[in-house]
């Protein structure tokens, strides 16, 4: 049979005997079903977050997960959670979306961080006023350091004492813009950054795949953010101004990101085991149907809840300097969570690696979650701010994580955790579904279709292996003309995948 009459048109029933079905789990390369997001975590703003995603041609989840971690960067470090002693976690979550391009991951986000680029641009009026302020204090200072320094002169020559530095003459520090979203920037800048964003920041990226690769920078920089995400003390060496030191007394950042399933595998296990991918929380939800948006998102309100939680104050420290207020978990909400707790570490105990180390975090992800929700309620409805935080937000973020949050960790682990030969048979099957190919060539794979995991000679041949083996494929090896020499590995795409898929 050659490969015209093999790749004829499938109509109904009309399938060639000698192709057996194909094994269609291939394209699942192990991945679970998607969990529903429990809409109850977010109350009364679950309509506007529906709204807001049906506008954007989303599932609900990239931006409902998307608020959550928006408002936990404006609640930052001004409030810290505490379940019992001295146990205290801050505001800050880390966030990937998994999808396709296709999936509108980036559509979505830009919905639940609009706000904050309101936020930022309210603020650029006074930052120029700022700005003006520091000139002319700088202008200042040089008048009354050059003052001194002849005073000194003059000091020496008479043999007297050197006169102190005035006040006037040391020069001030730059202000630091309002950043309420950084997008792509080193260490060194963003500890700038946060020097004037002390309560913290959100970091935006539409692709983490590069921002995870921290080996191609310098050590330093996977130490930060493993303290980032702590929001502990960090002391960030410049080099400019003569090294001059940036230390940071809170170095909490925010983090989302989207990033595409096949890049899923090589960015989870191709790096260190520090720690750093159990950190996130992962939103891989289904793509939803194309479709016109049925009612108008309420945007309003969305940003007045974000200027709520923006306009938290710090409290004061001992000795009156600016310190974070904590918030204890009320009696009720510590005893549901000292039982979750004992259960959750059964659960841990009979984990893989990967999903161990998110069982083992989730105590701590749970509390910030719990955090959020009682903030984020509070800044929708308004009223007395939070002093404990209650039993009803700990049940929410408690429902967030088993309900969602790890079974998403296990749907994402799942697919990260196959030997790489079926990752990539997968990568490959879906890309024969996408195209309707009804051949294939092992040397196109590997040089024109530019797929991940799929870029040298034997991890093609191991894809392609897995899908003969799966019914997909049948080698059909074959030369240029009448030469002679080696045969072109080619393949025949067996016909009911096209039957199937159509």
């Amino acid at each position: 049979m050659n490969a015209t009459t093999a790749h004829s048109r499938i109509d109904g029933a009309e399938v060639f005997s000698i192709w057996a079905d194909p094994d269609r789990s291939v394209i699942d390369a192990g991945r679970r079903a998607p969990p529903s997001l429990p809409r109850e975590s977010f109350g009364d703003l679950w309509p506007v977050l529906a709204d807001l995603a049906e506008a954007a041609g989303a599932p609900v989840d990239y931006v409902a997960i998307g608020t959550l971690v928006a408002a936990a960067s404006l609640i930052g470090g001004k409030r810290w959670v505490c379940p019992w002693g001295d146990w205290r976690e801050p505001s800050i979550l880390w966030v990937a979306m998994v999808g396709d391009p296709s999936a509108n991951k980036s559509p979505a986000l830009d919905r639940a961080t609009k706000p904050l680029r309101l936020i930022e641009r309210d603020d650029a009026e006074s930052h120029k006023a700022a700005l003006r302020e520091w000139e002319a204090d700088t202008e200042r200072a040089k008048a009354e350091k050059a003052s001194w320094q002849e005073a000194v002169k003059d000091a020496a020559k008479e043999g007297l004492s050197t006169p102190s530095i005035p006040d006037a003459a040391i020069f001030p520090d730059e202000p630091v813009r309002r950043r309420p979203i950084v997008q792509d920037a080193t260490v060194e800048a963003l500890a700038v950054i946060l020097s004037g964003n002390p309560a913290g920041t959100l970091m935006v990226r539409d692709e983490l795949a590069g921002w995870l690769n921290f080996d191609k920078y310098s050590n330093g920089n996977r130490a930060f953010w493993l303290e980032a995400y702590g929001g502990r003390p960090f002391v960030v060496d410049r080099l400019k101004n003569a090294g001059k030191p940036v230390c940071l007394p809170f170095s909490g950042v925010s983090v989302v990101g989207g990033i595409q399933p096949d890049r899923l595998s090589d960015d989870l296990l191709g790096g260190v085991d520090d720690g750093l991918v159990a950190r996130f929380l992962w939103c891989w939800p289904d793509k939803v149907p194309f479709g016109r948006p049925t009612s108008i998102p309420d945007n309003s309100r969305l940003e007045c809840a974000y200027r709520s939680l923006d306009s938290l104050t710090w409290g004061s420290g001992e000795n009156g300097e600016r310190a974070p207020v904590t918030l204890r978990l009320t009696d009720q909400a510590a005893s549901l969570f000292e039982n979750w707790g004992k259960a959750q570490q059964a659960d841990a105990d009979d984990a893989g690696p990967l999903y161990k180390g998110t069982v083992g975090k989730m105590p701590g992800t749970v509390l910030r979650l719990a955090l959020v929700i009682e903030y984020l309620r509070w800044a929708d409805a308004g009223g007395p701010e939070p002093t404990t935080v209650s039993h009803w937000s700990l049940a929410a973020a408690l429902e967030l994580a088993d309900d969602y949050i790890k079974p998403m960790a296990l749907r994402v682990y799942g697919d990260a955790a196959l030997p790489a030969s079926e990752r990539n048979a997968a990568t490959l099957a879906r890309y024969i579904l996408k195209h309707n190919a009804h051949h294939v060539n092992a040397g196109d794979v590997r040089r024109h279709w530019r797929l991940p995991g799929l870029k040298t000679a034997d991890a093609v041949k191991a894809a392609l292996d897995l899908l003969v083996e799966a019914d997909w494929l049948r080698p059909a090896p074959s030369r240029e003309g009448n030469t002679h020499g080696r045969q072109r590995s080619d393949y025949l795409v067996n016909p009911k995948v096209e039957a199937a898929n159509g």
